[in-house]
């Protein structure tokens, strides 16, 4: 491997190791995936800015977050949690949806900054 390639390996792992410690320093919300198809809350209220988005499907099938407006799209199995990780800077609504459940609906409300 050359030094360039060295290089870049060691700032990929200084990276992957530096990412989820900086993601636990954020803001963090909860949207829950129901067994009833239903999202908890519905209307998720967030600051402007970065933050990290904790998604639990408590349901037994899989579910997919997604939002067109944010360009953002997570699949959970069933009991499954993770997270996504979002910045936005605009303030308004972004809806998102179950794409396995087009019913399952909610909208994200960023507000202004403080």
């Amino acid at each position: 491997m050359s030094g360039l390639g060295r290089g870049l390996a060691a700032l990929c792992l200084i990276a992957g190791l530096l990412a989820p410690a900086l993601a636990a320093d954020l803001p963090t919300f909860k949207l829950t995936f129901n067994t009833d198809g239903t999202f908890e809350p519905a209307r998720l209220e967030v600051p402007a800015g970065r933050f990290k988005l904790i998604l639990i499907n408590a349901s037994q099938e899989p579910v997919e977050f997604e939002s067109l407006q944010l360009r953002k799209e997570k699949v959970l199995g069933p009991g499954v949690t993770s997270f996504v990780v979002l910045s936005i800077s605009r303030p308004g609504e972004y809806p998102f949806f179950d794409d396995f459940h087009q019913d399952a609906k909610g909208v994200l409300v960023v507000l202004p900054k403080p």
